[in-house]
């Protein structure tokens, strides 16, 4: 045993490992004497352990001897391996990776060198300072091109300052490896309305719908020109008043821009209540 990797039994699990994982990561390696595997996998994860010098714990259980706490953790095969960070299970593997994956499945715990950096960005841009928190962000992402929540980030925020074409470049390029589906769904649903809504005149397209009610192609573009200046009541609004006047207009473009604002907003406390008044608008309009 080493400060940094220590046996742990039922009786000091939630202090050795719960609470200990407030402060660090603590990954949790089920074994037995007589599994092979553990043999191997063993020695990877305390040479690890060593290695990273405290950037996380490693927690040695005897499932043998811990058959409850096995059980109760969800072991069903050893060697099990679980991640624990601030008390929750937060990942998980089973049987003997080779090096090389057990070091990635670590790094993936670990705090980003670059956070200092991300968070000085996202303080700049909570004080107003756009353009320097671009520059802060940009600089996260060169300190650590791994770390997808600066990318993210930095989309989001070249969204807020008008440059679109580099947030759909920058999110083509890192769609498919980010783990936050919902937050690139919810950026990608950004652009499809900052690029319909564009730089138009939404007190000039209010007149003519006043002038026009039936007009639905000014009702869409009024709809996208509000849900990108982020005023999202009016701009359902409007699209709901297109599904009831066509439904079928333009391909159904009332419905589907619907379930685009319904996408961007998803996972938004602040919205939920939006959102599911008018999920349930568009459903009764719709049977």
């Amino acid at each position: 045993m080493t400060a940094h990797a220590f046996d742990v039994s039922s009786a000091d699990f939630a202090d050795k490992v719960l609470d200990a994982s407030h402060r660090v990561p603590v990954i949790v390696d089920f074994w037995a004497d007589w599994c092979q595997p553990c043999r191997t996998l063993k020695p990877i994860l305390e040479k690890l352990a060593a290695e990273y010098e405290g950037r996380f714990m490693l927690a040695k259980v005897d499932s043998d001897r811990n058959h409850e706490l096995a059980q109760h953790c969800g072991v069903r095969s050893i060697p099990a391996v679980k991640a624990f960070v601030n008390g929750e299970l937060v990942d998980e593997f089973a049987g003997a990776l080779p090096e090389s994956q057990v070091r990635e499945f670590i790094d993936r715990l670990l705090p980003s060198p670059a956070e200092p950096l991300r968070q000085e960005a996202l303080a700049a841009r909570e004080r107003g300072d756009l353009n320097g928190a671009r520059k802060l962000m940009a600089e996260a992402i060169k300190h650590d091109p791994r770390n997808d929540a600066s990318y993210l980030d930095y989309i989001d925020m070249s969204l807020e300052a008008g440059a679109t074409d580099e947030a759909r470049e920058i999110l083509d390029a890192v769609r498919e490896r980010c783990a936050d589906r919902e937050r690139v769904d919810a950026l990608d649903a950004r652009l499809k309305l900052a690029a319909a809504g564009g730089d138009a005149d939404i007190d000039a397209l209010r007149a003519r719908i006043e002038a026009d009610p039936a007009d639905l192609d000014v009702r869409l573009q009024l709809a996208n020109a509000l849900a990108a200046a982020r005023d999202y009541r009016p701009a359902l609004e409007q699209l709901l008043d297109i599904v009831r006047r066509d439904r079928a207009w333009q391909d159904e473009a009332g419905r589907k821009t619907m379930l685009t604002l319904f996408t961007l907003l998803a996972g938004q406390a602040r919205h939920e209540d939006l959102v599911r008044e008018f999920r349930l608008a568009l459903s009764r309009t719709l049977n």
